[in-house]
């Protein structure tokens, strides 16, 4: 059918830009995979590409949903598989740009189908959290599910309350949903990964952040304020400023904890990549290597 250059790498590391030469190299659209910046209301803190990189190639799944609608992992790969098979009927390559590691397997291997969760379940377990703290969480979900109780990261707190969700709105363990089968696609899948010197990365990622702030970050965090319960605001970014207008900490304290949490986020992508033993590897600014690599890789006729 055609061939899927996905561009993939940790958050700060300059992916945007890359992707938007790659597609005008190959001429075709690019289909960003970022969780966050797939929602209408962030734009600040999600670093959403500039108006002028929008426009110069077709961008699909950006500012595209809104904060208030859930939107998961499997919807994304629904929606991204159809807008890709649709892209494929007039272009031999597609490109696919973003870090966020769930929504890249999801196209690329597939996902199990989850359940939509109603925001009175999603409310109930995050309430339980608050009151009885994550041990309760943990007990729940051995009672309600021994399987996931056994395989599931137990210091994570979100992971456990997404497994309850799922208990609770279907009557059924949340491990019966998941097969663990990889999808075969009927389509060719490079991975391009891109990657910096830690030290490096740390410093754009710090810039990046102050940058953000000089662009009215606080400002846009504090509209979505009383929206900050809504899974999609559960964030890097946004829950540092929530807990600043809460009183929790100063100014200089959240820009501190952005920062730092952004960092940490970017370890947390490498480390799940480096079990993909598909992606390719290059330094950003190795584009001449990156562009031979592709057509030695990619059956395209220019």
């Amino acid at each position: 059918m055609g061939t899927l250059i996905v561009l993939l790498g940790p958050t700060g590391v300059g992916k945007t830009d890359l992707s938007i030469e790659l597609a005008k190299m190959y001429g075709t659209s690019i289909i960003s995979c970022d969780s966050r910046q797939i929602y209408k209301e962030m734009y600040i803190g999600t670093a959403v590409p500039e108006r002028e990189q929008l426009e110069a190639v077709p961008h699909f799944f950006i500012q595209t949903e809104s904060v208030r609608n859930y939107f998961n992992c499997w919807e994304f790969e629904q929606q991204a598989l159809r807008k890709i098979r649709e892209l494929f009927e007039t272009k031999e390559v597609v490109i696919m740009a973003g870090g966020s590691m769930m929504y890249i397997d999801a196209v690329c291997k597939g996902i199990d189908e989850m359940p939509t969760i109603d925001e009175e379940v999603r409310l109930s377990v995050k309430e339980m959290f608050e009151r009885d703290g994550i041990e309760a969480l943990r007990m729940l979900l051995k009672r309600l599910d021994p399987v996931s109780y056994t395989t599931v990261d137990l210091k994570n707190a979100k992971r456990i309350m997404h497994a309850l969700e799922v208990c609770l709105m279907t009557g059924k363990p949340y491990s019966s949903f998941l097969t663990g089968s990889v999808k075969e696609r009927e389509f060719d899948i490079v991975k391009i990964g891109l990657n910096r010197e830690r030290e490096e990365l740390f410093d754009r990622i710090n810039r990046r952040v102050d940058q953000m702030v000089e662009a009215g970050m606080e400002e846009e965090a504090r509209e979505l304020y009383p929206l900050r319960y809504l899974n999609a605001l559960n964030t890097v970014g946004y829950k540092e400023w929530f807990d600043f207008f809460d009183g929790k900490f100063d100014r200089e304290e959240a820009i501190r904890l952005i920062k730092r949490n952004t960092r940490r986020y970017a370890k947390k992508q490498l480390t799940w990549y480096r079990n993909d033993s598909d992606i390719h590897w290059f330094h950003p600014d190795q584009k001449d290597e990156i562009k031979r690599f592709l057509l030695s890789f990619v059956d395209f006729k220019f």
